[in-house]
């Protein structure tokens, strides 16, 4: 019975999306019939948040200077708070603030007025989130912050509201009409709110001075983190080097290759030097006299290399725009610009999560 049942389950889902996959083969496959009037209204949505961008970025001044530098000097947290719609924009800038090298936290103004006002402390820095300015839950985050001289920061597009009064900087948002036909669901408002915290993250992270490196400590797992991974974390080491010497038979250098599993031998001195690599293609353009050849005769010379400190990222965009499946690893930063100390592969790439 229970195997019927989920049976049955996995059917309508099933059902559900062989319709949804005629739905959209439908869609596509006539534009004739295409339903203009929706695709122009979203596109419409679009470009009055893109309108809505470019004002918010012609009204930042002084005072957004101001309001980095009171961010980059704050003792302890910077605490973000909003309510609604302008409470989940509050929580994605408080993440990035934190992602990029600000500790800050999300305090919720109506469990706050319930004991969570604790977590504001003096050496803080309060940031308010608010359309209209007059949220009413924000008044005991405002009145608590005032008390414990918290500076604050206000972002709103009324200069007569509540959150300008409390505000030591107010960066105020331009007055334009929500997308919605109806001038209520915030969209503009909501996307410009989003883009100036995003722009304050971003400005207080150059002021730091924020690296690479440092953003790689604060994101050591997700796409992030691997993307600003050293290439010394993803390739493989010497012991694992497919490498001949000059004078070795190509029986010997196909041994090597095929065991090596990345389609390739590096070739060396006698010094250990990497003085050439050997690939399947040396191998068919040389085919008729594999035989009496030695390892130098088959050689590709100045092979193209990767440097240990490169970033992951960009050693495989380097592979690629050099349409090549393996290379060896330099110490460059080490001043070994001869002697190889690994292999990377396409394939570590994917195997890292990177694509």
């Amino acid at each position: 019975m229970v195997e019927q049942a989920e049976g049955r389950k996995f059917a309508k889902v099933d059902d559900v999306l062989l319709r949804t996959d005629i739905l959209v083969a439908e869609a596509l496959k006539d534009q004739t019939s295409m339903n203009w009037a929706t695709l122009n209204r979203g596109r419409e949505v679009i470009q009055a948040e893109a309108d809505a961008l470019k004002l918010a970025a012609n009204a930042l001044d002084g005072r957004f200077v101001a309001a980095c530098d009171m961010i980059l000097h704050t003792k302890n947290r910077v605490v973000v708070t909003g309510m609604g719609k302008s409470g989940h924009i509050a929580r994605k800038i408080s993440a990035t603030l934190a992602a990029t090298g600000t500790p800050s936290l999300y305090l919720h103004p109506a469990e706050a007025s319930h004991g969570d006002l604790g977590m504001m402390i003096q050496g803080d820095t309060l940031i308010v989130i608010s359309n209209s300015g007059n949220t009413a839950e924000l008044r005991p985050v405002l009145h608590y912050a005032r008390a414990l001289s918290i500076p604050i920061i206000g972002i709103a597009s009324q200069a007569s509201s509540i959150v300008m009064d409390y505000s030591d900087i107010g960066l105020i948002l331009p007055s334009t009409p929500e997308a919605c036909a109806a001038n209520i669901a915030p969209t503009t408002s909501t996307t410009m709110q989003l883009a100036v915290g995003d722009a304050l993250a971003l400005a207080v992270m150059d002021m730091r001075g924020v690296t690479s490196d440092s953003l790689r400590s604060l994101h050591p797992g997700g796409t992030i983190g691997l993307r600003l991974t050293s290439l010394r974390d993803v390739m493989h080491g010497r012991d694992r080097m497919p490498m001949v010497g000059a004078n070795a038979s190509m029986t010997d250098a196909i041994l090597v290759i095929t065991s090596g599993s990345f389609g390739i031998a590096g070739v060396t001195d006698d010094e250990g030097r990497l003085i050439g690599v050997i690939t399947d293609g040396d191998l068919r353009r040389h085919f008729s006299h594999l035989n009496s050849a030695r390892a130098a005769d088959i050689m590709t010379s100045n092979p193209k290399t990767l440097g240990a400190d490169l970033l992951a990222q960009d050693a495989l965009l380097y592979l690629n725009a050099n349409k090549i499946s393996a290379a060896f690893v330099l110490d460059i930063e080490g001043g070994n610009f001869e002697k190889p100390i690994g292999i990377v592969h396409l394939h570590d790439f994917l195997r890292f999560g990177l694509e």
